[in-house]
């Protein structure tokens, strides 16, 4: 039975010249799980607020969205909110209350639900989502994934019929966002929700997906089984950023002979396709198993895609140093940094990957100067950051993106916004224009920063530092909200910036992002860096703060940890490989 019909949707902003949304026709069946995908400003989060009207944006509709078999519009607010649930990007744009039990019974008080009934739902959603630990704490004293829980727990508190939710793990680290999955499985599994979800980060939601919707410049482009997706790959390669690992490298290196291979979504399907591929090519997995051997490929890797990332071109001496640095937010709270120390040198792209909580921003923030130290050093070119004047170090030498990139944005355009820092500093006016370009932010230069999609936003906000060619650039989080179709270009933007000599520092939940195209990583872990090297010494070896590719290649083509090299060295293996003994 249909829960949601949409019926040739099509919405325009007020003032675009490009329809947000065209011709849209998509049913969504009651307890269907369903993944939607595509690049940021394709329409994902525009159609999502079509399906609760009280978060609609204001502008040209045509179309209709039929809810349980009435149109959307005639459900009152009440029933809105009641049955259709919404969980946002940002958990701090969502929650209303200072404790963990107020924002529960939040809800269920608006809707004038009583007492009893309500004790007993409240009870019952803080069991099922684990949360009774922190039942009664303050919410500022909560870590990212336990907000983005807290938002998730108190929508389903209601029992909505239809549980939507707009790219809910960006800020997430990745055992967060899995154990987030985790539960949305068990929503739809165990209590039945219908789930309908956009999100970049597709690797664990293929699996639990039962339909899967790619959409591009307003339109849906594919609807159907994430299985079958990998019979688009044939003829537009350009998904495979968007598709799972296991999915692309099975596209890109499936012998004739395996044609009717089912495609693998999971690290363990993957890891039986790679088997069973180089068992066709000669491999024997019997001796591996009997010797504890290596499978290896005969010949040097010099095959296929190179890294973007270059390991020379380095300044010997560092342009930023931290040393024994400690910091916390208030005299008598507990310490957020606890003796951290890095490096940072020209022409190098330096990750900082962590879980929520360890000190990553923290950390980017005290090495900006933005945040003071009680104990430690922060050296710039040599010198203490606190020695330098506000108008000497942000600027030239230091550009900091947000967490919240809106945060940077106080004019009512993309375009006012840049050009308020082109006047301010004197710049040539065509430095607006190849900003704009190199960014690709051209279709939205005109439109209020708050009427744009996160990943949008993201590129804005780069847009406005990269004006003044900061030596050091600071981005917290930058890849949020990105599509992968963008990210793969970012990448090679970073990697053109430090190429000209910037140093960047990137704050990052995005291992596979990281894995391909920084220099060095550094880990972070209880306020300190606990691991610092190469993406390849970091990663290897590790369970969850990995790439998939590392995964599904482990104990069987060592070595790889881009999705890259792994399909490199699968097609190097294609003339048989041989048994390190």
């Amino acid at each position: 039975m249909a829960l949601v019909e949409i019926k040739a949707l099509s919405f325009l902003y007020p003032g675009a010249e490009a329809a947000a949304l065209s011709n849209i026709d998509l049913t969504i069946n009651e307890g269907e799980f369903v993944l939607i995908a595509g690049p940021s400003g394709c329409g994902k989060s525009t159609l999502l607020r079509r399906m609760k009207p009280a978060l609609s944006a204001y502008g040209e509709v045509s179309g209709a969205v039929i809810f349980n078999g009435e149109p959307i519009e005639a459900l009152d607010l009440r029933r809105q909110t009641a049955e259709i649930g919404f969980v946002m990007q940002d958990p701090e744009m969502q929650i209303a209350t200072d404790k963990v039990w107020h924002e529960l019974a939040f809800g269920l008080e608006s809707l004038g639900t009583d007492q009893a009934t309500m004790r007993v739902r409240v009870a019952e959603m803080a069991n099922f989502f684990g949360i009774q630990k922190w039942f009664n704490s303050p919410v500022s004293e909560l870590s990212g994934g336990q907000k983005q829980l807290l938002c998730l727990a108190s929508v389903m508190v209601m029992q909505p019929k239809l549980l939507i939710l707009d790219e809910p793990t960006s800020q997430l680290d990745p055992i967060a966002a899995a154990d987030f999955f985790d539960t949305l499985h068990r929503i739809n599994s165990e209590l039945g929700t219908t789930i309908v979800i956009t999100e970049h980060r597709v690797e664990g939601l293929f699996p639990l997906a039962d339909k899967v919707v790619f959409m591009r410049n307003g339109g849906i482009y594919y609807s159907g089984s994430p299985r079958s997706c990998a019979e688009l790959l044939e003829g537009d390669s350009e998904l495979y950023s968007v598709l799972p690992t296991a999915m692309t490298l099975f596209a890109r290196t499936r012998p004739e002979s395996m044609k009717d291979f089912p495609a693998p979504l999971t690290v363990r399907e993957g890891r039986q396709y790679l088997k069973a591929a180089l068992s066709e090519n000669g491999a024997s997995f019997e001796k591996t198993a009997e010797t504890g051997g290596k499978v290896r490929k005969a010949t040097a890797l010099d095959s296929g895609r190179k890294p973007v990332a270059s390991k020379a071109g380095f300044d010997e001496k560092p342009v930023l140093s931290m040393r024994e640095v400690w910091y916390r937010y208030e005299r008598n709270s507990d310490d957020i940094l606890k003796g951290a120390s890095f490096d940072v040198r020209l022409g190098e792209l330096v990750c900082i990957i962590g879980g929520n909580g360890a000190g990553k921003t923290t950390a980017i923030m005290t090495a900006s100067g933005m945040y003071k130290p009680y104990r430690g050093k922060v050296l710039l070119e040599g010198k203490p950051i606190g020695k330098y004047s506000d108008g000497e170090l942000f600027g030239k030498r230091v550009g900091v993106l947000l967490q919240n990139p809106i945060l940077s944005f106080v004019h009512d355009s993309v375009r006012e916004e840049l050009e308020a820092v082109v006047n301010r500093n004197k710049l040539e006016p065509s430095k607006l224009d190849e900003i704009v370009s190199l960014m690709e932010i051209g279709s939205i230069i005109d439109r209020n920063p708050y009427d744009i999609s996160g990943g949008e936003l993201q590129r804005a906000a780069i847009a406005k530092l990269l004006l003044l060619e900061p030596s050091v650039l600071f981005l917290d989080e930058a890849t949020k909200g990105m599509d992968a179709f963008f990210k793969e270009k970012f990448g090679v933007l970073l990697r053109r910036l430090t190429s000209r000599g910037t140093a960047i520092v990137l704050v990052s939940h995005d291992i596979e992002f990281c894995a391909e195209f920084a220099d060095r990583i550094a880990m972070f872990f209880d306020g300190g860096v606990i691991a610092d090297g190469t993406p390849k010494a970091v990663l290897s070896g590790n369970n969850f703060y990995t790439t998939v590719a590392a995964r599904i290649a482990n104990g069987i083509l060592d070595g790889a940890v881009t999705a890259s090299e792994l399909i490199d060295k699968v097609k190097a293996a294609e003339g048989g490989i041989q048994i390190e003994q």
